[in-house]
């Protein structure tokens, strides 16, 4: 397994610290080194495999799904696309959903509405998308900009423009950004991950969007948490 580890560091970008393991297999919630040694999954995947190593149910939907037809483009209609979004549909009182490869691109997406619906319904100059500092939304540029920590940023200036920050909490302060900054939507985590498990106090959630309807913004709310089983994107 030594070469394992020699491949991974000659030939795999060093953007990433591993742990000195080389992970073999699994079952369940137990992840298997290359010794034999076994170990608690307490990260499922950083929060986004939630099913556990080598789930039985999980082994055979895909086994069927691949014998089948394991992937297309979106020009086409397929069976698994249109049931899985009737399902979140009916299980989250959205009327649609839109599929992406992962959380940047599902905010990427909630960035790009926001900023048709503020040039549509309130003018050209409404770009702006209001995050919370502590914030962490992404690593492509315009969701590292919208991340509200300096220490995303400082090897990528110059930022992409239209994101102010404000403070978790700090509603009066946040109204002061709303009325001066030309603002097209306001976008937060529910549960802050990446800047410290922090959960937002609901009557500060409440005061959010209350004062989205005043200004009549795009409200995104993403419920996030490292190590957790869910990551939900809902536009409002």
């Amino acid at each position: 397994m030594d070469n394992i580890k020699q491949l991974d560091q000659a030939y795999v970008a060093h953007t990433y610290a591993r742990f000195p393991v080389t992970l073999t297999g699994g079952q369940g919630a137990l992840l298997t080194g290359e010794n034999g040694r076994q170990y608690i999954d307490m990260g499922s995947g950083i929060g986004v495999n939630a099913f556990g190593a080598c789930d039985a149910q999980w082994l055979e939907a895909i086994t069927h799904q691949a014998a089948a037809l394991q992937h297309t483009s979106n020009l086409y209609y397929t069976e698994p696309c249109a049931k899985l979004a009737a399902m979140l549909c009916q299980r989250t009182g959205m009327q649609e959903v839109f599929f992406s490869n992962s959380g940047a691109e599902a905010n990427e997406c909630a960035i790009k509405v926001a900023r048709k619906y503020g040039a549509e319904q309130l003018g050209p100059e409404h770009f702006t998308v209001l995050t919370l500092k502590n914030s962490f939304h992404g690593r492509t540029l315009a969701t590292l900009a919208a991340t509200g920590q300096e220490v995303f940023h400082k090897d990528f200036l110059p930022l992409t423009p239209g994101f102010v920050y404000g403070e978790s909490g700090d509603l009066e302060g946040i109204r002061k950004i709303l009325d001066t900054v030309p603002c097209c939507a306001i976008l937060l985590e529910m549960i802050q991950g990446e800047g410290g498990v922090l959960v937002q106090d609901k009557a500060f959630v409440q005061g959010l969007a209350q004062l989205a309807g005043e200004h009549k913004l795009s409200l995104a709310e993403i419920l996030r948490l490292r190590l957790s089983l869910t990551e939900a994107l809902t536009l409002s």
